[in-house]
């Protein structure tokens, strides 16, 4: 084979090449990134989305039963996700190939799924999510719709119900196209109530009641998993300051009336729908059990706000936090007159 016939050889196969590469970018419109999402514990919130591309983003999360801090009196033997309950926020964009690995540690006595409400298929891939212990499974979905949504394990064993009133649920964001305005605050908070029973002896470690819970009368009614994680860790901002605030109901029951005292929610995006128009000026808003729904104000005055379900008697079982502000007071908004 002469020189010249093999160097056109190779040309025409780096041709080949090149067109069959610009094929497949023609007919998806990009080469799809990978990337390993950064999740974040409640209640911090992962960066917003800068590209704008879909990618193709790899989750990884861990089914864990441990015992932890319910409240001031008592502990529980909590079933979470990635160790925390909630568990872990994850935020994508809309057209995102999203690709969850599921562990399940090797210590847990129970076999732990995921129902994800943004994922469109039958169970929300919560079958193809079962995972021993021990054992680690995956599933890959498009993210369709944007929204803020909710995930929760589904396994039937003992019960779906137990699953969810002992920690195992979270939030996953999905950008719209273009993403979300710009807040210099976000925050992740998650409503849920805890189902037990104990001896009432100060520091046990409270247990399941399936009793109370099919009766619907919570011991604890908390946000972001323990009575009072928002009062001795207040969530902070600034005067002048856009407030976004990412909100899950995990129920499993109860029907939540989310309230800012002493704030107006500007926008509420009512049941986390990110592509209608937001309802303006909001005094309170429902949230149901397995919902979500976002809100975004500014803060124009120092002090502390109290976030509240405004189903009140729910205070005396935990479910209070706090918006600490910072700045300089304008009086023409609020002040006291002799």
């Amino acid at each position: 084979m002469s020189i010249r016939f093999s160097r056109s050889v190779r040309n025409a196969g780096l041709f080949s090449a090149a067109v069959v590469a610009l094929s497949l970018l023609a007919s998806t419109g990009f080469a799809m990134e990978t990337i390993k999402a950064q999740v974040t514990t409640a209640p911090n919130v992962p960066p917003p989305i800068t590209r704008t591309q879909p990618a193709h983003v790899i989750v990884d999360l861990e089914a864990t039963e441990f015992n932890g801090r319910l409240s001031d009196d008592a502990n529980y033997r909590f079933w979470g996700f990635n160790g925390t309950v909630p568990g872990p926020m994850i935020r994508v964009m809309v057209g995102d190939t999203v690709e969850i690995h599921l562990k399940n540690r090797k210590d847990s006595k129970e076999s732990h799924n995921i129902d994800f409400h943004a994922v469109t298929g039958p169970g929300g891939g919560a079958a193809m999510l079962n995972t021993e212990p021990g054992e680690e499974t995956k599933l890959k979905f498009k993210a369709l719709n944007a929204g803020l949504y909710f995930y929760h394990c589904a396994t039937s064993s003992p019960s779906i119900p137990e699953h969810i009133a002992n920690g195992m649920y979270g939030a996953i964001l999905v950008e719209p196209a273009g993403g979300l305005p710009k807040a210099e605050k976000e925050f992740y908070v998650v409503q849920s109530e805890f189902y037990t029973k104990g001896t009432g002896k100060k520091g046990e470690t409270l247990e399941f009641s399936m009793e109370n819970g099919l009766m619907e009368h919570p011991s604890h009614v908390v946000f972001n998993g323990s009575a009072g994680s928002l009062v001795k860790n207040p969530l902070t901002a600034k005067v002048g300051d856009t407030v976004r605030m990412f909100y899950i109901n995990a129920g499993p029951n109860l029907v939540a009336s989310w309230h800012v005292i002493g704030e107006i929610f500007d926008r509420v995006y009512p049941e986390g729908s990110l592509v209608t128009p937001p309802l303006q000026n909001l005094q309170t808003t429902v949230v149901p059990a397995g919902g979500s729904s976002m809100a975004e104000f500014k803060v124009e005055y120092p002090g502390t706000y109290i976030n509240v379900d405004h189903s009140i008697f729910r205070i005396a079982k935990g479910a209070v936090g706090l918006l600490k502000v910072e700045g300089t007071a304008d009086k023409s908004i609020y002040e006291g007159l002799k």
